[in-house]
This record gives C-alpha cells, sequence and structure tokens, in this order.
C-alpha cells in the first residue's frame, strides 16, 4: 500500500529534479556564452593594441641590435680597454631592450606606476642583499675608465704581484709568477695601493753587498762597476750607482742601484748577484756573517 501510495510523489520530485538541472545548465551555458562574447568583444577592441605593441616590440628589437653593432664598431675604434667594450656594449644593449619593452607595454595601457614601483622596492631589496656585489661593480667601473693598469702589465695588489690576465667587472685576475691564479675583488682593487712596474719601459735594481771591515772598499767598489759594465742588459743611461751606505756591526754596506728595461728585470738581478759573488771570491773580497766576539777578562791578580 505504501509504494503505490509514494509513486506518483517520487515521479513528481523526478519530473522537477530533470527541469531544474535543464533550467541550470541553460544558465551555465549562457553565462559561458556572454563571458566568451565579452572576451570576443575585449579581443576585437584590444586586438588593434596588440598589433601595434607586438610591430613597436620586433622593430625595436631590430634596431636595437643595429645600434648595439654600431656601438661595438665605434668602440672598438677607440682606445678603450677591451673589457670596458664589451661592458658597455652590454649595458648600451640592456638599456635599449628595457625601453622597447616599456614602449610596448605603454601601447598596451599596462599601469607603469606600479612597475616602477615593484622594480623599485626589487632594486632596492637587491642592492641590500648584494652590497659586495655592487660595490665590485662600481669598483670595476672605476679600475675600466680611469686604467691604473692593463692587460699583461706587473702590479703589485693586495700582497699578491704577478701579471695581469684580464679586468671584469666583479673581479681582477692575476696570475703569480709561480703560476697562481689570483681573483681579487675589483671593490679592494679600488681601495688598494697600487704598484705598477711596467707603467714605465724602465726599472731599477737595488742591491745591497756588504763586505768586512778588512776588506778594501775600493776593489769592492770596482769589481762591482766590472761585472756591470759587462753585463748588456745592464742600461748605461741613467748611470749606475755604486757607493757606500752605511756602516754596520760586522760589516760594511756598499748600495748598488742600476737600470734596466722591464722585460729584462728578474735575469739582470739574478746576473748581478751571481757574477758579484764570483768577482769577490776572485779578488779576495770577504762577504762578512753575523758573528759575535767575547773577551774574557782576567780578574785574579
Amino acid at each position: 500500500m505504501i509504494y503505490f501510495m509514494n509513486l506518483p510523489f517520487a515521479v513528481c520530485l523526478t519530473a522537477d529534479n530533470e527541469n531544474l538541472n535543464a533550467e541550470t545548465f541553460q544558465e551555465k551555458v549562457e553565462e559561458a556564452s556572454g563571458f566568451f562574447e565579452s572576451a570576443a568583444g575585449f579581443v576585437a577592441k584590444a586586438l588593434p593594441s596588440i598589433i601595434i605593441a607586438a610591430v613597436i616590440f620586433v622593430i625595436g628589437i631590430l634596431i636595437s641590435k643595429l645600434i648595439t653593432k654600431i656601438t661595438g664598431k665605434a668602440l672598438s675604434r677607440s682606445n678603450i680597454d677591451e673589457a670596458a667594450r664589451h661592458f658597455l656594449v652590454s649595458l648600451v644593449r640592456i638599456s635599449l631592450y628595457i625601453v622597447v619593452i616599456i614602449m610596448a607595454l605603454s601601447i598596451l595601457k599596462v599601469p607603469m606606476s606600479s612597475i616602477i614601483t615593484i622594480l623599485g622596492a626589487a632594486g632596492l631589496a637587491v642592492s641590500l642583499a648584494l652590497q659586495n656585489c655592487l660595490s665590485n661593480l662600481c669598483g670595476g667601473f672605476i679600475i675600466l675608465f680611469s686604467k691604473p693598469f692593463s692587460a699583461g702589465d706587473i702590479i703589485e695588489i693586495d700582497g699578491s704581484v704577478g701579471t695581469v690576465v684580464s679586468i671584469g667587472i666583479l673581479y681582477t685576475k692575476i696570475m703569480t709568477f709561480d703560476s697562481k691564479t689570483v681573483f681579487i675583488p675589483n671593490g679592494k682593487v679600488s681601495d688598494a695601493k697600487i704598484i705598477n712596474y711596467t707603467e714605465t719601459p724602465t726599472r731599477r735594481i737595488d742591491l745591497c753587498f756588504n763586505i768586512s771591515y778588512s776588506s778594501d772598499f775600493d776593489r769592492a767598489k770596482s769589481a762591482i762597476l766590472e761585472v756591470i759594465c759587462a753585463d748588456k742588459l745592464i742600461l748605461k743611461e741613467p748611470a749606475p750607482t755604486v757607493r757606500m751606505s752605511s756602516h754596520n756591526d760586522n760589516s760594511v754596506s756598499i748600495d748598488t742601484l742600476v737600470w734596466v728595461n722591464n722585460d729584462d728585470y728578474l735575469t739582470a738581478r739574478y746576473n748581478m748577484l751571481e757574477n758579484v759573488k764570483k768577482s769577490f771570491d776572485e779578488n779576495g773580497i770577504e762577504i762578512p756573517f753575523s758573528q759575535v766576539d767575547i773577551h774574557i777578562k782576567d780578574n785574579q791578580k
């Protein structure tokens, strides 16, 4: 009895649910069609701006590449260092690309104030996080444009002596005489005391020879001058200097100052040390060593 009494009610509920589902589906279809119609209308309105922005972007990139190429050729004819030239070309290229992107976004009516604010905040955060890198970057600018040294120079920086291999934006690469590669941050280089040994074509060798008090000073001086005259690497001008410089506890010091070309510095210095020792031995000139004379006093009567 209950089954037959509830059957019409169940049939009515099923029919109502079908009507509701049909109405809901129709509403969804209408909403979707309305969305696509509005999107199509927006695209139709924005299509000219999108096309213009795309054209400006493509043409701007081509013009930027052309300007970058012309700039690179112009800088290659100047006396600017190679590392500085590459950096300037990269800087010009990036700057032009940024201008092109901003022009394209402005055509699309993108709010540039918001983008500039975001870029400013991001730049501040990056600058705080990369203080050392920015210091090295500024140091690289100073080195590249003030040019206290160039690639191939022999310099001394922060206790490191060697040949400059390259000058980067962040680091200066030096090859020491014992074939060690040293990377010095440009921030330290710009603040450090720099000794450039190849800035001038010639360099002076400073040596000091010690002889005993019992040796003949004039003979020792003549022996050193003979060695200097026999060495073809030593320049005649400026004239060499051989003079007595001090009276020590156990010896007399003779300063020897000679000038050579930069490329001959080490060879001439080694030659002087070896040949002066040989000449002293041949002339019987004693090179003293540290010694202490002890005198024992007899107090006995």
